[in-house]
Formats: C-alpha cells, structure tokens, sequence
C-alpha cells in the first residue's frame, strides 16, 4: 500500500479572525433555518431567494476571510513550507471565484 504524501496546510491561528468566522457562520446557520421554516410556511420565492442568496454571501464572504487570515500568517511566519501553503490557499480562493 503506497503511503499518501500529505498536502500542505495551515490551521489559523488569530484567535479574533476564527471568532469573527465562527460569528458569520453561526449566523449563516440561522438563516438557513428562517430559509426552512419560510418554505414550511409557503412564503414567496423572492423572500427565499433573498434570503438565500444571504446566506450564500455569508458564507462565501467566511471562507474569504479565511483564506486571506490564513495567507497574512503564511507570509508574516515564513515557514519552510510556506511557499507551497500560499499556493494551495491560491487555489482554495480561486475555487471560490
């Protein structure tokens, strides 16, 4: 069995960009549920939509911030690996596009 040779990675690690994270997707979440419960009760689809389209920025604009948090770390620490991790977070911003 051939070992898999792990990617590079990056935990973030200031503590008020994770929070500031945290907070957006705690609220993302709870527009997904308003979303469920306007269906359950039949609302109109623009209401939805609108409310849809919320929650997708939320979360787009979540991911964002952590990949420019986790890109400032990477060029601020300079570590061994730090040139393939900016890469990998290059291509995690660019799927988000």
């Amino acid at each position: 069995m051939a070992v898999k040779k792990s990617s590079p990675t990056h935990v973030l690690a200031d503590e008020d960009q994770v929070q500031a994270i945290i907070k957006r997707i705690n609220r993302a979440q709870g527009q997904l549920g308003a979303i469920s419960r306007m269906l359950e009760e039949g609302r109109n689809c623009d209401d939805i939509v609108i409310q849809m389209s919320a929650v997708s920025k939320a979360v787009h604009t979540a991911a964002f911030t952590l990949i420019s948090a986790s890109l400032k770390e990477c060029i601020i620490e300079d570590k061994n690996n730090s040139a393939a991790v900016t890469e990998k977070l290059q291509k995690l911003f660019l799927s988000l596009a």
